[in-house]
């Protein structure tokens, strides 16, 4: 059989086209004869996720979007198919989230629960969600960002009346005088606090002496013989008592001229007479003294 050259042109096209379809689909990740496991999951949202997209659990790459279809049967959810390599074993209660990059790349992660005994069947399919990162977060703050723009508008003008207010040029001046007054208060203190380190050593000798003075006053006190003392003042008290009472009674003689009244008044009236005697003698020093140079005369 004779092979015509159309038959060659229609061959290399043949196999052009399962070479172009091979090199799209590993392009994709997917093999052709690819013999990975397959699973469903359900998305409300699959935020551009789309064939060919990567797989990935504990951030390796374990396999690869398949297919995107919507479910017009139970509630416009999205089913996503999905292949995995055949050693991974997905636990029962696994789940798996969309996540969207700064750049907008996609890229679903599965989430494996804890769960070494019970695996999902494959075909199976479980639940899904979007995480959105760090644009969701973004997005959730744009609300809160919105109502704050009146507050920062106001808050701006106000910045900006303090700014034109011209007390602020004086209260700045002002300011920077204190700030000098301040250094040189402060220079003046270094200096005077340098010449008080120079006098600590003198007033930490004079200290000293002071706390050796009192350490011996303190000594001195200690030797001290107080019990000594106080009985010496106690039998002190006990005579000046004794001759109290001795005072106040009526017996003795300074007993007697304090309390016996009788003796007060002899002794008053021995005083008087004696000095009535002492003027008489003055006025009439004749009638008690008599001599003569000449012999006695006849009265």
């Amino acid at each position: 059989m004779k092979i015509t050259k159309e038959i060659k042109i229609a061959l290399v096209a043949i196999v052009s086209i399962v070479l172009l379809f091979f090199g799209m689909n590993f392009l994709k990740g997917m093999t052709l004869f690819s013999n990975g496991d397959s699973y469903y999951i359900t998305f409300k949202d699959i935020s551009g996720l789309s064939s060919s997209s990567p797989i990935f659990a504990n951030g390796y790459r374990v396999g690869v979007v398949k297919d995107v279809s919507f479910d017009y049967e139970n509630n416009g959810d999205v089913v996503v198919e999905f292949m995995v390599d055949d050693d991974l074993q997905i636990p029962r209660g696994s789940t798996a989230e969309i996540v969207s990059d700064l750049m907008g790349n996609v890229k679903m992660n599965l989430l494996l629960a804890d769960n070494p005994r019970d695996f999902v069947a494959k075909g199976d399919t479980i639940m899904g969600v979007i995480n959105s990162g760090m644009l969701g977060k973004a997005k959730d703050m744009i609300p809160v960002i919105e109502k704050m723009l009146p507050k920062l508008d106001s808050i701006l003008a106000n910045i900006n009346m303090l700014l034109s207010d011209p007390n602020i040029g004086r209260t700045l001046g002002n300011v920077q005088k204190t700030t000098e007054n301040l250094t040189v208060t402060t220079q003046q203190l270094n200096a005077l606090m340098a010449n008080v380190n120079k006098d600590v050593p003198g007033l930490m000798g004079k200290a000293s002496g002071l706390l050796d003075n009192a350490n011996n006053l303190t000594a001195n006190l200690a030797a001290v013989d107080v019990a000594s003392t106080v009985a010496k003042v106690d039998q002190t008290l006990a005579n000046v008592q004794q001759l109290t009472s001795k005072l106040n009674n009526n017996k003795g003689t300074l007993g007697l001229l304090m309390n016996d009244e009788t003796l007060y008044n002899n002794l008053t009236n021995t005083v008087l007479s004696a000095d009535s005697l002492l003027n008489n003698l003055r006025e009439h020093p004749k009638r008690y003294v008599h001599f003569s140079l000449f012999g006695k005369k006849d009265k």
